[in-house]
């Protein structure tokens, strides 16, 4: 299966990352509520995992593994958001979640999401693994982190994601925005699986960053 080139947080480096993925006419639209609602289904999708050493779309990774890596990168960008210097995203070389997968990924929600809800932190630029962006741009990377590795547990655990088609159309219009920023030679991701145009928008995701619907 197709997969990224390394399974770490959505990266676009070297480059400020400054999209905005304008809402639908008439819509008013807040991307960490988006943040938020992705956070909440990817929640579910971890507290339904049965088996935690069962392998993942992420050939190095096992279901705690991935979702380690997941909490990581939670407590990572909160870091950042709050000043503080980001650390690790491998998730072997440190185990953030303890005898409690489930409420150690909570935990991280809830810290990330308020975390974003600081005044003016959409308006700020930091320092994360992708490069340099503003506040805004990466709410977008934790977003699509989540919706892939979100698909990946999904995938790895027999579950269904429950991710809003509108959301994931916005995240579908910012990934393609940053790749065709990127030189070919700096893309971190496998080449685009091709899929149907009317596939849902979970599956065009997943194959415009390299992985198999199917």
């Amino acid at each position: 299966m197709a997969h990224l080139s390394h399974p770490a947080t959505v990266p676009f480096p070297g480059r400020a990352v400054s999209v905005l993925v304008p809402p639908e006419k008439g819509e008013t639209m807040n991307p960490v509520d988006d943040l938020a609602a992705v956070l909440d289904s990817t929640s579910a999708l971890v507290a339904g995992v049965s088996r935690w050493d069962a392998p993942t779309p992420c050939p190095e990774w096992t279901v705690r593994e991935l979702v380690n890596h997941l909490v990581l990168g939670h407590r990572l960008f909160t870091a950042v958001l709050h000043g503080e210097e980001c650390g690790s995203l491998d998730p072997r070389t440190f185990d953030a979640l303890g005898d409690d997968p489930v409420a150690a990924y909570r935990d991280a929600v809830r810290g990330l999401v308020s975390a974003f809800r600081q005044p003016t932190a959409l308006e700020r630029v930091f320092e994360v693994p992708a490069g340099t962006v503003p506040g805004i741009a990466a709410v977008h990377l934790r977003i699509v982190e989540e919706l892939v590795h979100g698909w990946d547990l999904a995938r790895a655990t027999g579950q269904e994601p429950k991710f809003e088609d509108a959301l994931v159309e916005r995240e579908i219009a910012f990934s393609t925005a940053k790749l065709a920023d990127l030189p070919a030679e700096r893309n971190p991701f496998a080449p685009p699986v091709p899929v149907a145009e009317d596939a849902p928008p979970l599956d065009r995701l997943v194959a415009l960053l390299g992985r198999s619907p199917s």
